[in-house]
């Protein structure tokens, strides 16, 4: 194959997804937050690394709930969608 369709060194660094640390009362919300903003770039691996939950987890349930409502309000069409998914995956 010619190297002009090879690209070995395209590896995109991964997300920045700024969580506060994790006994931060705010991680959570903050977690299910980076999940969704993984999601949205198709980059979920590199969201449940960050944050050690995966895409679904129901611990994060509320949080995503309130992103969903947030969602709503914001007329916000692919977080809306992207927090239902989640909901889903999480059981309900």
């Amino acid at each position: 194959m010619s190297r002009a369709f090879v690209n070995e060194d395209a590896a995109e660094p991964e997300p920045d997804y700024r969580l506060p640390k994790r006994d931060d009362p705010d991680f959570d919300a903050a977690a299910a937050r980076a999940l969704i903003q993984g999601a949205n770039v198709g980059d979920s691996r590199s969201a449940e690394n960050a944050t050690g939950y995966r895409f679904g987890d129901a611990r994060l349930r509320p949080h995503v709930e309130r992103i969903l409502a947030e969602a709503i309000a914001e007329k916000n069409e692919r977080t809306e969608q992207l927090a239902r998914r989640f909901l889903r995956s999480a059981g309900g």
